[in-house]
């Protein structure tokens, strides 16, 4: 499964910067209504009649949410869902089905999904989730993308930087990081220099917050490991 979820799309001509709303429901005639709904009111749509059609071709590649019934033949609505949090993909999750019950919308929105509907649900509270839904995604993916930079730059540290950062995140001062290091103190204040420039920073205040930001995630750039 994880290897279909990875798969790019190449075949759709559609910008990846228009929001993409995907239907994933076995009901072809309620499918197909909601499908014609959402793109009379503007969204740009795309229908599955499983979860196992949508994830040979998910397009995560592309901006926008998942509208999914929660009981299907093959993979459930909550199994689609586990699927795609746990291969690491964050498109919003909006729950639109005629089977649901208290335990399993608990569960539904304790994974993260954005609503959790009955079908019979009036036409303003879908097209509200699927809003905000899509607000949701352009949010994470512009935190993602703002993350990746992040770890771009540590990553761009050399090794002497890299050295003189962990000791500078310790509130070390300059002569005490030069004596631990075996070099001369201006050589410390040079690759401080070079450390705010290349990381963007102003102060040991921000420097200390961004490398426990990358810290915290795991980021390789931060340790250089």
């Amino acid at each position: 499964m994880a290897s279909n979820l990875s798969r790019p799309s190449t075949l759709d001509p559609r910008p990846s910067s228009t929001p993409l709303v995907r239907i994933v429901d076995d009901d072809a005639s309620f499918l197909t209504g909601l499908a014609r709904m959402l793109r009379a009111s503007g969204f740009t749509v795309k229908s599955f009649a499983s979860a196992e059609e949508f994830l040979t071709r998910p397009e995560l590649d592309v901006p926008g949410c998942v509208i999914v019934d929660l009981q299907m033949p093959g993979l459930s609505g909550l199994e689609l869902q586990k699927a795609l949090a746990k291969d690491g993909h964050g498109l919003p999750v909006v729950f639109l089905s005629g089977h649901g019950d208290i335990p399993t919308t608990v569960q539904a929105m304790q994974r993260g999904a954005e609503d959790f509907l009955t079908k019979r649900a009036p036409k303003e509270k879908v097209l509200d989730a699927v809003k905000r839904a899509l607000d949701r995604d352009a949010l994470e993916r512009a935190e993602r993308t703002r993350r990746d930079a992040v770890r771009a730059r540590f990553a761009a540290l050399t090794q002497r930087e890299r050295e003189v950062l962990q000791h500078v995140v310790q509130g070390k001062l300059n002569k005490q990081i030069a004596f631990d290091l075996g070099i001369h103190e201006r050589t410390v204040k040079l690759h401080r220099t070079a450390l705010t420039t290349k990381l963007g920073v102003s102060s040991v205040a921000e420097l200390t917050k961004l490398w426990m930001e990358v810290s915290e995630r795991g980021g390789k750039g931060a340790s250089g490991e």
